[in-house]
């Protein structure tokens, strides 16, 4: 097994995107992703410090989506406002946006072969909300054969219950420690970045 300590890894922020926190949605899903700016800010220091890859994946849909003939409202259109990354969350210009059209990071955006080339063999995800976008970004990047840490604390779903049973799902499973859910300060302390 590889040395915990030897990895590089990539820090995966999903759909912090401004049409969700804009107050006039009132979202269910806001209160508790504000929640997570705190520790998110925190590990993009540490990984910054480090000089390794710090992620903003955002949704990027077309205007007459396949996902908005169902109950979901069209938002976070490619282009506008409201697909860009939230202030509260400390991007750099170095980080990398990646506007994504489906759930995953992973789904028709390169993010493999990017992650590749910088020699990344972990994904670390965070961002909204825990049991849709965080799981399936977790879960391509076991697919594409990195190890993967869904961030407890810098991941929100719009109740606490289904994201308490989201992470408690994956606490105890088969591909330990290819997939984890660990804490924000578990992980900088695992990977030596405080």
């Amino acid at each position: 097994m590889q040395d915990q300590t030897s990895q590089k890894a990539a820090l995966i922020i999903i759909d912090m995107v401004k049409d969700t926190f804009d107050k006039k949605h009132s979202y269910p899903i806001v209160p508790f992703a504000e929640k997570t700016f705190e520790p998110l800010n925190h590990l993009i220091g540490c990984f910054r410090r480090k000089g390794w890859p710090i992620v903003f994946s955002t949704d990027s849909f077309q205007k007459k989506d396949f996902f908005f003939q169902g109950r979901m409202k069209p938002h976070s259109v490619a282009g506008t406002v409201g697909a860009e990354v939230i202030e509260e969350l400390d991007r750099s210009e170095e980080d990398y946006w990646l506007p994504k059209p489906r759930f995953s990071a992973f789904f028709k955006t390169g993010l493999e072969h990017w992650l590749r080339e910088r020699g990344v063999t972990l994904c670390a995800v965070g961002g909204i909300s825990t049991h849709v976008c965080v799981l399936a970004t977790m879960m391509d990047a076991l697919c594409h054969e990195f190890r993967a840490v869904l961030l407890e604390d810098c991941s929100a779903a719009f109740s606490e219950k289904v994201h308490n049973e989201t992470l408690d799902h994956y606490r105890r499973n088969a591909l330990e420690p290819l997939l984890r859910v660990m804490t924000s300060e578990a992980l900088a302390a695992e990977l030596a970045l405080v």
